[in-house]
Parts: C-alpha cells; structure tokens; sequence
C-alpha cells in the first residue's frame, strides 16, 4: 500500500489525479456582505455559486481546504432520489408532496451533469448507469420499486441474474435495478470546479477560516473567525458534522458516520474479464459494497463503517477481503490508497434543508446522496435568500430531531456489524453450494472492533434504536410551552449560544423544523410551485 488519506486533500487516489488547485488564504479583514457561507464543502459551494450569479455579494468560510471532507473523498456516485425509501416518504407526506420532492432530487442531478457539460469542467470524466444488486437471492420487489420510481419519472430497469451475471461475473449477484442516467464521477475534481465557478460568479472563498461563533440577532448576523469578522444579512450553515464546535445542538441532529474508501494497485486484463459493466455499482443497502472502475483496471471500492473515525488502514485487510468474496477470479488484490470520509445522516434520512430562524438557513444531511441534495440544496436556498422563493419548505415534514447521542451511535453500529456478519455467512454459503473454495476463512474475518469504541446499546436494529431514541414523550406538552416562553426571550444573547440554545430548545419542543422559520406559513403547495432552476 502507497499512502493513507491526511485530513486536507491528502495522498490518496482523488489527491493523486486532482487537478491543480488554486490556492487560497485565510480571513483577515472584517466584511460586510449579503451572505454568509459557513463550509466549502458541495451545498456550501453550490450555494455561494448560485447566490453569486443572482448579483448578491457571498463569502464561503471553511475551516480546512475546500471539499477536505465527505465532498472530496466519496465514491463519486451521483444518483437520484434519497437515503429515506420513496414508499416511506409517501407515508409521511403524501402523493403529490413526494413526487415534488422527488422531482428536485432529479434536478439536482441534472445540476451536476449540466455544470461539468457547460463548463467543460476537467478531471472529472462522468460515466453513465449504476446497478444496485441483490445479492445471495433474487428480490422480487425490485420490480415493484422500479414500478413505482417509474410512476415519478425516473428512468430505471430491471436486470435478471443472467444478464447482471454477463457484466459482473460473481456467484453472490442475482437480478438488479439498472438506472441508466445515474453516473459516477471524481468528487474532488467536481468540487474544485465548482469552487472556481463559484469564485468567476462573483463569490469569495476563505480557507483555514473556521467560524467560532455567531450572533444570529438582528438583521445583520455577525459570524466571528480567528482573526477577522463577518456581518452578513443571511448566514447558511452547510458544515453537516463539522458543525459540532460551532452549533453542538443542531450537530446533535446528525448521526456521524465514517466508511471507508480504497483503491487497488493495477489488476491488468483480469479486471475486464470479470467486471465489464462500467458504470457505478452498489450491492447492500448499507457500506458494504460500492465500486466502480478506475484508471482503466483499478477498482475504487467502499466497505466498513463506524460511528466514529478510526484509522483507514485497519480497514486495508477487511477491503481485500471483500473484494475477494465479490471477486474470487481476481486473485490476489493489493491496495495502494486507502482513505476515509464523515457524513452526517438524520433520523428521518432526508436532507436538512431551509431557513430555521430568520437569516438563519441550514444545509446538511445529505449522507448517501450528497451530489443531487446538495446541488439542490444550494439552489433552493439561493433562491430562497435573493428571490423569496418557498420551494424549500417542501421539506419541512422532515423536522430537526435530536439523533440519539452515543446510545444511538452504539446502536447503529452493532446493527451494521450484525447485518454484516450475516452477510459474510452468506457469502460462505453461496460459494460452499457452488463448490468454489476461493478465499480462506482466515482471509475474511468480521470487522474488528477500531480503538476507542463508544459504549454499547442493546442490540437493536439501527433505524428501530434512532428512531425510538428520537421520539419525543407526548406528556411533556406544558414543560415545552414554558419552554417556547424562554426561547422567544433569548433573542438578544450573544454570540453562538442564543442561535444553539434557540435551537436547542426547538428541538426539544419537536418543533425544529426546517420549514419553522419566522416567516409566515406556505400558501399554495409549493408542489405546483416547481423550481425553475439551470436545467
């Protein structure tokens, strides 16, 4: 192996082939501006992007380098739709509501394929399709789901095992749901890209700059740096876990989650022999597995997970074990990078998009389909900000909702490694019964727990263990009122504690909200309202 990950850009794959950067320094005047952007990460560059090319003056504060977290060091896949089920989203908002929502996840992702085409944007090489696969047995509901993405215009395809099988020759893969205009790309260079079009529209990106505090009362905001101050009228909090220091209250919405990344040495001709699909491909519905070809016969593959950072080379052994148990025809498998990236995930896992006080607007959560939400998100909110626009508030169903602290991390981990383990029988299984021998017991061990595990829950599930920790008990009605009462006379503390208290006590209440703004409630469904955006 060649090089690990380091927290900027690091030597890894992304930084080996990225494109050159400009650089850019720190905050060390005092501004004025309209808005504020805190993190440059993808929803903080689309956002500043689209508020630059609207006339208005932007600043992006980012703490680090642009795109040094999930936005730099993700799969690269850029999808339709979100983390949460469609059928989900139905229950809970109705028909017409989640086509509207799914209609913008759409547009989102043709804001990223119409951004890379007109700009001629370089390094970034999309390549169409991605297979989402049903591994140890066919799934007969997939059928039934494509129906139905059908039914909201997405453009998908059901594949039987035999035709998966001439494409991905593994005895674990069964039918597949093909969707032809998903396409993988090399995040790096997309969100260097996007911040140089950012920076031509108009917006300004400083580095190194991490906010340590703000005053949200008032018209004009005031967000503190080490060595500088920024007034702003809006302010746009699109950090996702990296706001912890800043706003701990609204971090504690988030469930952080850690996966893993590598790339293999070149695995020469066998590659194309045993994988002659190059599109992206995803075999779980959790880390475990994403991949996709790179460099013409390196695989970039995704497995492992915790709720907490752990060095990526205890994961280097686990990835080539995967590989192998996908793959047994490779061989042997080397890696020379391996590296890792934090998202942020809420209960409901959907976005956390929308003005949460006046001002005060907030983009995250985007864990498992960050290109679409976030180029969705920064226009949503550019809109909002310069225009008045109220499409956002199609996501005000989806509140702010406390994530479960250390219990619910510990509960979501036990539930991946279970689910995991689960998954490594049936592979055995698999292969027993098609009397290949292939990879050693000894070579595809569970996930060893990392250094520095949180203490443990109970094993639940992990979506059972968040969501009952989020719920709210009914009987607390007259303590939230009083609690309101106080919120409202915080208003003028200073600096970031008045907006995280005010926050806090929201959330407490179940009335966090993205679309619990000061404004006046929506009028017309903003469904018949459809954005109007680049594409």
């Amino acid at each position: 192996m060649n090089a690990v990950d380091s927290p900027s850009h690091g030597s890894g794959w992304y930084a080996a082939t990225m494109v050159p950067a400009r650089a850019r320094g720190r905050l060390n005047i005092d501004l004025d501006v309209d808005v504020c952007v805190i993190g440059g990460g993808l929803a903080g560059l689309t956002t500043a992007r689209e508020v630059a090319r609207r006339g208005w003056s932007v600043v992006i504060l980012e703490a680090q380098h642009v795109a040094s977290g999930a936005s730099g060091r993700n799969c690269g896949f850029v999808l339709p739709g979100f983390a949460e089920r469609v059928d989900r989203i139905i229950a809970r908002v109705g028909l017409e509501r989640a086509k509207a929502l799914w209609e913008l996840s759409e547009r989102g992702l043709d804001y990223v394929r119409t951004t890379i085409r007109d700009s001629a944007m370089p390094g970034v090489e999309p390549v169409d399709g991605w297979l989402y696969i049903s591994k140890f047995s066919e799934t007969p509901e997939l059928a039934a789901e494509a129906a139905q993405l059908r039914e909201f215009g997405t453009e998908v395809e059901i594949w039987p095992p035999e035709q998966v099988r001439q494409l991905l020759k593994s005895p674990l893969y069964y039918n597949a749901a093909h969707f032809p205009r998903a396409f993988h790309i090399h995040p790096l260079n997309y969100a260097l890209g996007l911040a140089e079009l950012a920076e031509n529209a108009g917006a300004h990106i400083y580095e190194n700059t991490p906010a340590l505090s703000i005053d949200p009362a008032g018209i004009r905001k005031r967000v503190i740096t080490p060595t500088a101050r920024v007034r702003a009228a809006h302010v746009v909090l699109a950090a996702n876990t990296g706001l912890a220091g800043l706003m701990p209250k609204l971090a504690a919405t988030l469930v952080p989650v850690t996966t893993y990344v590598a790339t293999t040495a070149p695995l020469g001709p066998a590659l194309a022999e045993v994988i002659a699909y190059s599109g992206a491909v995803t075999d779980t519905e959790r880390a475990d597995n994403h991949y996709r070809i790179v460099d013409g016969d390196r695989l970039l593959w995704s497995g492992g997970m915790t709720t907490w950072e752990s060095d990526p080379r205890r994961f280097t052994r686990r990835l080539v074990a995967d590989i192998r148990r996908t793959f047994p025809q490779l061989g042997k498998v080397e890696i020379d990078h391996i590296w890792s990236g934090t998202l942020g995930n809420a209960v409901h896992k959907m976005p956390q998009i929308g003005e949460i006080s006046r001002g005060l607007w907030l983009a995250g959560a985007f864990g498992g389909h960050g290109f679409n939400t976030t180029a969705m998100a920064g226009e949503l909110i550019a809109r909002g900000i310069v225009e008045g626009d109220q499409t956002w508030r199609l996501f005000s169903p989806y509140e702010l909702v406390w994530a479960g602290g250390a219990l619910a991390r510990a509960a979501v981990q036990i539930g991946y490694w279970s689910k995991r383990l689960v998954e490594v029988a049936e592979a055995h299984m698999v292969r027993r019964r098609a009397g290949q021998t292939g990879t050693d017991a000894a070579d595809v061990p569970p996930v060893e727990p990392p250094v520095a595990a949180p203490p443990m829950a109970p094993a639940e599930t992990a979506s059972m263990a968040v969501e009952s920790l989020a719920t709210e008990p009914q009987q607390n009605n007259q303590r939230r009122s009083q609690k309101r009462g106080k919120a409202s006379k915080r208003r003028g503390k200073l600096p970031a504690d008045a907006a995280d208290e005010k926050l806090s006590s929201a959330i407490a209440n179940g009335e966090g909200q993205e679309g619990a703004s000061t404004a006046p409630e929506e009028g017309p469904s903003p469904a018949k309202q459809p954005a109007d955006g680049p594409v």
